[in-house]
């Protein structure tokens, strides 16, 4: 056993050791940059032929990009693959209610690659500055009408710098007379926003709808609820992600990232604040009596303050019993002058005022218990009750918390189709971030479920296809994280190499005894054999004594069975021995018989 957690302990320092040398080298990193510059030159020859002579891993599938089509019906589709912003518009307009330097919409649009892209020529929209004020819009090739297909909306994002706050939501804008995607602003009336937002550590992805009152005509925003899902992945990741939305016309939405529903529900149910107001509402005229009582519990009038009471008694008093120290210094201050102190030479007493050493701590108190004039101590003033309060009581006037009465709505409006919403015929980006080249590609608004499906996999999903084999495996990750780190290695053999060792050690080694020549070589202490013998050899007489009693049992019963068998033949014999013994006997054989040694022994 001892070899066995010698054995364990020396692999277990092992790893201790191979990352505190981890540690060390990342110490000495700052100090080793300048060598490494000083031989990179002459390295680069050498490292390159060593990889070709020993690379022999497959090289990774090359995925060959081609620009989505759309398979079907659809009212816009824009994949940014032409290179240029044609059918785009770009806002001139002004926020309201802004400092002029920021209220202009002059944030910078691009279509460019993506920075660490897998697929050369795919092409995207780019919004490259930060703390700007964005916005650019398109038509659809025909507005959209709410009526009996479902709508889909469906684009991609990447946060290719993360987001530090920042929207990347887009907008389908209401089909008005007075649009104008020249004056596209935040005022602009929209039907949808849909999208991702993230400001501090608040994750967010929209699905807001106006909804026209049917009595007043005003638009009110309706939010869906939260999803449950946690979406900070998608924002810090730097990978694309695909954002869907689909509204059918029986009211139901489903909201997908990366074809995954992370929310769903119902505009009459599952939004904020409801489409359908209540039927009543409290009167707002409706005003609480004067003599309501509202109070549950109220102080004991009968109640009187004990005459013992005592308000003025302080909560805390000087402990009497409290004896000063010994050794305590009185004349001594806690606090003196730094004897080491010199003033500033630039000091200027006119200016600063006369010079003053700082103060420390008297090194006279140090050893003593205390210094400067002694106090007693505070303690809790057993006498101290505060102020006197009457106890509560329950309130037999209560009548409970007062609500107004209830009556009927005058606003209320049944609207069981909120699906039908105003037709939308553009759609745009308004957005501010604080964080630039955030990347937009691959639009789509369609009806139909299977063409938007089919946009995502030529698109997105060739994106995630070349990212994955791009990607090294498991073993391809961790045989790079060593070539960068070796003392990953001495990690990578204890974690296989110590489990197994164990098992093996433990399940498949049997106990030996020590024999009596191993114990002759150490002065390790010897069992006591001498003692164990004799337990052996008291069992073993134990053990014989058992089986020869068993054997004399055996034998009695089997003697008591015989004489069963002759019983009546013995009675007859003793009853001739008695009658021959009656018999007046001879002289010369009385003589004999009289003899101690010719006796005849009598049968009991």
């Amino acid at each position: 056993m001892e070899l066995k957690w010698l054995l364990c302990v020396t692999l277990l320092a092992l790893g201790i050791l191979a990352i505190q040398a981890h540690d060390t080298d990342e110490d000495n990193d700052a100090d080793d940059v300048v060598d490494i510059e000083d031989d990179l030159d002459d390295g680069i020859e050498d490292v390159e032929e060593s990889k070709s002579e020993t690379s022999s891993a497959p090289p990774a599938p090359k995925v060959t990009y081609r620009p989505p089509v759309p398979t079907g019906e659809v009212y816009f589709v824009e994949s940014f693959d032409k290179g240029t912003l044609d059918g785009w518009v770009l806002s001139r307009a002004k926020k309201d209610d802004t400092d002029d330097e920021i209220a202009k919409y002059d944030g910078k649009w691009e279509v460019q690659d993506m920075k660490e892209t897998k697929l050369p020529g795919d092409k995207g929209l780019v919004m490259v500055t930060r703390a700007k004020h964005h916005a650019i819009s398109s038509k659809l090739s025909k507005p959209f009408v709410f009526d009996t297909k479902p709508l889909i909306i469906q684009y991609e994002v990447n946060f290719q710098n993360g987001i530090e706050c920042g929207g990347a939501y887009v907008k389908l804008l209401s089909k008005t007379p007075e649009l104008n995607l020249d004056q596209f602003h935040d005022k602009t009336p929209y039907t949808i926003m849909f999208g991702p937002d993230k400001c501090g550590e608040d994750y967010k992805l929209h699905f807001i709808f106006r909804h026209k009152n049917p009595k007043t005509g005003k638009y009110e925003e309706k939010h869906a609820k939260r999803p449950d899902a946690d979406l900070k992945t998608y924002f810090t990741d730097k990978k694309t992600h695909l954002y869907t939305l689909v509204l059918n016309p029986d009211n139901s939405f489903e909201i997908l990232v990366d074809q995954t529903v992370v929310n769903s529900g119902n505009l009459l149910n599952d939004m904020s604040p409801p489409v359908n107001p209540p039927r009543e509402i409290e009167d707002p005229n409706d005003q609480k009596p004067e003599d309501w009582d509202e109070r549950p519990k109220i102080p004991d009038p009968d109640a009187v303050k004990p005459d013992d009471w005592d308000e003025d008694a302080p909560a805390k008093i000087a402990d009497e019993n409290a004896v000063k120290p010994e050794g305590w210094l009185d004349d001594e201050p806690e606090y003196v002058a730094d004897p080491d102190a010199e003033k500033p030479e630039d000091w200027d007493e006119d200016m600063d005022g006369e010079w003053e050493a700082p103060q420390i701590a008297n090194p006279k108190c140090e050893t003593a218990p205390g210094c400067g004039t002694w106090q007693r101590p505070m303690i809790d003033n057993p006498n101290y009750k505060g102020k006197w309060k009457p106890p509560m009581i329950d309130n037999v006037n209560y009548q409970g918390i007062w609500k107004p009465r209830k009556i009927p709505n005058p606003d209320f409006f049944e609207d069981l189709e909120p699906f039908k919403m105003t037709p939308v015929s553009a759609v745009g980006l308004e957005l501010w971030s604080m964080t630039s080249d955030i990347f937009f590609d691959n639009f789509i608004i369609c009806t139909d479920r299977a063409v938007a499906d089919d946009w995502a996999s030529d698109g997105w999903g060739l994106k995630k296809a070349a990212d994955g084999a791009a990607e090294p495996g498991v073993v391809g990750q961790m045989m790079a994280a060593a070539e960068e780190r070796p003392w990953l290695w001495v990690v990578y053999i204890l974690t296989v190499a110590l489990p197994v060792f164990l098992v093996v050690l433990f399940c498949c080694s049997g106990k030996k005894q020590p024999s009596a020549a191993e114990y002759k070589k150490t002065d390790a202490p010897q069992p006591d054999v001498v003692d164990d013998e004799k337990e052996e050899e008291k069992d073993k007489g134990e053990k014989e004594e058992e089986e020869e009693e068993e054997d004399a049992n055996e034998e009695k019963l089997e003697k008591q069975k015989s004489d069963a068998d002759l019983g009546s033949a013995s009675q007859e014999e003793e009853e001739e021995e008695e009658e021959e013994d009656r018999k007046p006997a001879s002289e010369e054989e009385e003589t004999v018989n009289r003899s101690p040694r010719n006796r005849k022994p009598r049968k009991d």
